[in-house]
Order: structure tokens, then sequence, then C-alpha cells
């Protein structure tokens, strides 16, 4: 069985980077998710194992020990996100291509690691006041938490060159067909 391959998405925070991956998911059934480790709190409907694996701060620490994240980082009042090793290369040793959801540097770390075996595709908003409605329609966030996001977001944009497509979220089919386009040509590469 021929090895599987690495797909990043990457996006600030209210970009549609999660829109983007669900549609990703219903077109290629060779794509599989690696849930990524987090120590936030699950929010309404979300299922340990299927969404995050919610671990406490002391179960993440551990893994951090035990070398069990490609990459990990801490925000947002100390909630930390991690992507587990065993998630990947389980799906990976199985031929299937996995899509990882991360953070903008966790991401530029596991490019340098998987090199030409991983397309990086950065989601960009068209601009920081379409980002900003974004966030606020979709009323997960607190003043604080907003301002944070948005400080985050400005930051991450300064990394969009380290990936190998850059795809502006302007409208989410013409973005998505854009998206769609990149993976198949990467899935059908050698």
């Amino acid at each position: 069985m021929k090895k599987g391959k690495l797909i990043i998405l990457v996006a600030p925070s209210g970009a549609g980077k999660s829109t983007i991956a669900h549609k990703l998911f219903k077109d290629f059934e060779q794509l599989k998710f690696s849930v990524s480790a987090t120590t936030r709190k699950p929010r309404t409907g979300e299922v340990n194992g299927t969404h995050y694996h919610f671990l406490t701060p002391a179960e993440f620490e551990e893994r951090i020990a035990e070398k069990d994240f490609l990459e990990w980082e801490e925000f947002y009042g100390g909630t930390r996100y991690g992507t587990l090793r065993s998630e990947v290369d389980k799906n990976l040793k199985s031929g299937y291509f996995v899509l990882l959801d991360v953070e903008v540097k966790g991401a530029v770390n596991i490019k340098e690691l998987y090199g030409n075996e991983c397309l990086g595709i950065f989601i960009k908003p068209p601009s920081m006041e379409v980002l900003k409605q974004r966030l606020i329609a979709r009323g997960t966030e607190n003043n604080e938490s907003l301002a944070l996001r948005l400080e985050r977001a400005k930051e991450e944009l300064t990394y969009s060159d380290r990936f190998d497509r850059v795809i502006i979220n302007d409208d989410l089919e013409a973005a998505y067909a854009q998206v769609k386009r990149a993976v198949e040509e990467f899935m059908n590469s050698n």
C-alpha cells in the first residue's frame, strides 16, 4: 500500500477554514481528518475523539514530555492545542491523505518536517474588517476574545508566504474551487 501525504489548511480564526475542510471531506473519500488535542472545554455538540481529544492541562503536559505532538501551541488565556503524531502516522501508514487543521506556526513546522509530502494551503480573509464581522457573526466571542483573535490574525497573515498556495476567501464557492483544484493536483502527483 502506498503511504499517504499531508494536507494542511491554515487560516486565521473566522477565515472559513472549517467550512472548506467540511466540503473537502464530502468530495474526497481518501481524505482523513487528524483530530487535534486541546485543553479547552468542549463546545455544545462537540464529541471527544471526534472534534478534538479533550485533555486536562496535566494530560497535555504529559503528552508534551513524551514528545507525542508534531506541534503544539498555547494561546487564548492558556488554552493549548496540538497535533498528535499517532493520529497522523496511523492514517498515513494506511495510505490516506491526512488533513490537518492547525495553527500557523505549527503548520510551518510540519511543512518543514514533511517537505514535498505536505501541501500547505493558507486561506486569507479579504480584509480584517470582513474577518471581524465573520467572528462577530459566529456569536462565540466576547469583546476581549474578539480583540485577541484579531490581533493574532494580523500576526498569522504575515506567515502566508510560507505555504504552497494562498487563497483569498472572498466568495466561499470560488475559494473552495481553488482549494479543491490544489488538493486534486497534489493527490494525483507522485
